[in-house]
């Protein structure tokens, strides 16, 4: 599911995510996404089995570890990776698989699909947040680092 109307009411209505490949390195995507979507309001869940802590919340070695109820598992993660990672989704009873940007697996959402969640493929997170609720500016990111002018080279 990719159009407005669904990606807009999953970002409104489910506010736990079980990130999983959520990296400590700040320099990852998934880092940025996920600080990204807590300034935002949301409870990210870090599922990596190597690390303790993550952006200082304790980090899941996989999502049937997490005690809490999760309704969006986020994927960061090869796509051949995903299948059992959608069987663990199912079982802890999440209500959305949202795979990010260059992540699909037809087989596996169609088992998702099955089981009553919605999914959301080759899509991050983030940027549709910004998108669909005006986080982005009009250049496509708010970093205040991209720019359309030519940087000016200072000699030594």
């Amino acid at each position: 599911m990719s159009d407005i109307e669904t990606l807009r009411r999953i970002l409104k209505t489910y506010k736990r995510i079980g990130m999983v490949g959520l990296s400590a390195n700040w320099y990852r995507p998934s880092n940025f996404a996920a600080k990204y979507l807590i300034d935002h309001g949301y409870t990210v869940i870090p599922v990596n089995p190597g690390y303790e802590e993550v952006l200082g919340r304790k980090c899941y070695p996989s999502l049937l570890d997490i005690p809490d109820p999760v309704e969006v598992v986020d994927i960061f993660q090869r796509s051949e990776k995903v299948p059992p990672l959608v069987d663990q989704a199912i079982e802890i009873g999440a209500k959305v698989v949202w795979m990010q940007l260059g992540v699909v697996h037809e087989e596996a959402a169609e088992r998702a699909r099955q089981a009553g969640l919605e999914v959301v493929m080759d899509r991050c997170m983030k940027i549709e947040y910004g998108r669909l609720f005006g986080g982005l500016n009009f250049m496509g990111v708010d970093t205040k680092i991209i720019s359309s002018r030519r940087p000016t080279w200072v000699p030594y």
